[in-house]
């Protein structure tokens, strides 16, 4: 019998056959390939699913380096900064300091220290210092595992339990092999607590500049005490409102917090006698339900607005701009036809009848005549759009006009305290039952086309959040219990011969954690959820 086996091995700059000896890690080829590579291997992806670089080769395998640019990876590096955070705060403020990871907030990972527990510069400076030094000890990350606890939805029956250096802690994903790959971090003492700043996965090498934000701080922190209010800080405590049968009150509850904040926004654009009202976030965010609902509580204060979205001002196909591939660039924001948007908006103004486009999405171009407008006086324009918040879109109409909403599912439910839920994770769920449900889309097309998504929200939406005067966080505590059944089986018929397959086996991994919502005939058809499970009143 051999003692070598072949495997086919892409560093992501080259792909090339190599013989190994049977057992070899993967850590070992590594070593080798590391000199030749721009930036540092985290993990591997071996037969199509992400592991560890302890994993051993026994047999003929398709091995993929991995480094901080991989999605995957990236919360990998993220989960290892985090865990030697947290035994750094603990080797300074003793073993029983208790650390919560919160949310993802201003380029890095906001925490709280013994529940709030203010902590001067001069202690977030020495956590520092003793992180750089864990760091450059090089120490290793030893796994184990242990039995689950009951009450964790339908997930395993083993617990991954990392070690390092005397503490342990559990994570729901994998780490690097030793704190020698943490080479970028810093800290930043912030609100009550400590921001845990890392790299950007387009540029590994570095900590982007300090970008603050703190209508996000506030809208997390609100999402924080909604959640104590109602008993649910973990995925845990949500399985037990389940179990119990309290989770009608939950959504109950849920659904008139988002109708409270609805309608308080609604009384500022009243009070503030705003006729431009600019509303924008990112894929999946439920921006038209929060729309239509808006546009139900301006009525309410006696305000009948006229609703207007921006994709019927498309440019013409053959002007549509193209990304680097040659495919049409439909989020661009050249895409839009700016001169034309200005000039309907500012006539609706002033009172004309204006003939508003209708987009013609077969044919790619605009179709006039059907939607003969005009506006009373003082009638607002309800304008829903991805570029809402960038001043290009509206340049030419009068700031002393607007109103701008910036729309977004902001999660604030975690797995535990040191595991959190991205942002990002709840919103491609949603996009993937939708997809399903109205386009027939199966999973996999949504998960190829996520990291595309993702570019287009850098470039077009994040940079112009900060331009909102409100921020409507568009997230509900108990959706990921009811998305799982939906999503599921999506997840599941995905095989692992699909390149969405190690995505799919990482979001299966946290949803197993969630106990369903299996009768969910108790959330409102007004509820932003419906605008991805069905039902919606606005649709």
């Amino acid at each position: 019998m051999s003692d070598k086996v072949m495997i086919n091995l892409n560093t992501g700059m080259k792909t090339l056959p190599m013989e190994v000896e049977k057992g070899t890690k993967v850590l070992e080829i590594v070593k080798k390939m590391q000199p030749e590579l721009p930036y540092t291997i985290l993990a591997a992806k071996v037969n199509n699913k992400v592991e560890e670089l302890s994993k051993k080769i026994d047999k003929y395998s398709e091995v993929e380096l991995l480094d901080m640019r991989n999605p995957a990876t990236n919360f990998i590096y993220q989960r290892s900064a985090t865990f030697i955070f947290i035994k750094a705060v603990q080797d300074i403020l003793g073993p029983g300091t208790k650390v919560h990871v919160e949310n993802s907030l201003n380029q890095g990972l906001y925490t709280e220290i013994n529940n709030g527990q203010r902590i001067s510069q001069k202690t977030v400076a020495q956590i520092e210092v003793r992180m750089q030094e864990l760091v450059q000890a090089d120490l290793p990350f030893k796994l184990e595992f242990q039995a689950a606890e009951e009450g964790n939805g339908n997930g395993s029956g083993q617990i991954p339990v990392y070690s390092l250096d005397g503490t342990r802690d559990a994570y729901y994903g994998l780490l690097v092999p030793s704190t020698g790959y943490i080479k970028y971090f810093g800290l930043k003492k912030y609100g009550k607590g400590i921001i845990l700043r890392h790299p950007d996965p387009k540029v590994p090498d570095r900590i982007p500049a300090y970008r603050d934000d703190r209508k996000l701080y506030a809208a997390f922190q609100e999402a924080a005490d909604w959640g104590r209010l109602m008993g649910v800080s973990y995925v845990q405590d949500l399985n037990r409102k389940i179990k119990s049968g309290e989770i009608r009150q939950i959504i109950q509850i849920s659904e008139a917090l988002h109708e409270k904040k609805v309608a308080q926004i609604a009384d500022m654009i009243a009070k503030q006698k705003k006729r431009v009202i600019l509303i924008t976030g990112p894929s999946s965010s439920g921006k038209t339900t929060f729309a239509n609902r808006l546009c139900v509580q301006l009525r309410v204060n006696g305000i009948d607005p006229i609703y207007l979205g921006t994709d019927d001002y498309f440019v013409e196909r053959d002007q549509t701009p193209k990304d680097e591939f040659g495919n049409y660039n439909f989020e661009d924001i050249e895409g839009i036809d700016l001169p034309l948007f200005n000039s309907h908006m500012n006539a609706l103004l002033n009172g004309e009848t204006v003939d508003l486009p209708k987009f013609d999405f077969f044919t790619g171009t605009k179709i006039f005549g059907q939607r003969i407008t005009q506006a009373e006086k003082g009638q607002p324009l309800v304008i829903e759009g991805i570029h809402g918040l960038n001043k290009r879109l509206t340049e030419n109409i009068p700031d002393s006009e607007k109103f701008k909403i910036y729309v977004s599912p902001l999660t604030q439910l975690n797995i535990d305290e040191h595991n959190r839920i991205p942002t990002t994770d709840a919103r491609m769920l949603r996009r993937m039952v939708r997809d399903h449900h109205f386009r027939n889309y199966p999973a996999q097309k949504t998960i190829s086309a996520w990291l595309s998504v993702r570019k287009g929200e850098d470039k077009n939406i994040f940079p112009f959040s900060g331009e909102a005067d409100v921020l409507f966080n568009s997230v509900h505590i108990y959706e990921l219990a009811v998305l799982k059944k939906y999503v599921y089986p999506l997840l599941v018929s995905i095989t692992q011969e699909e390149p969405e397959f190690c995505e799919a086996v990482r979001l299966l991994k946290f949803l197993r954690l969630f106990k369903s919502i299996d009768d969910d005939t108790i959330i409102p058809n007004n509820s932003v959820i419906r605008e991805f499970i069905g039902g919606s009143v606005f649709f």
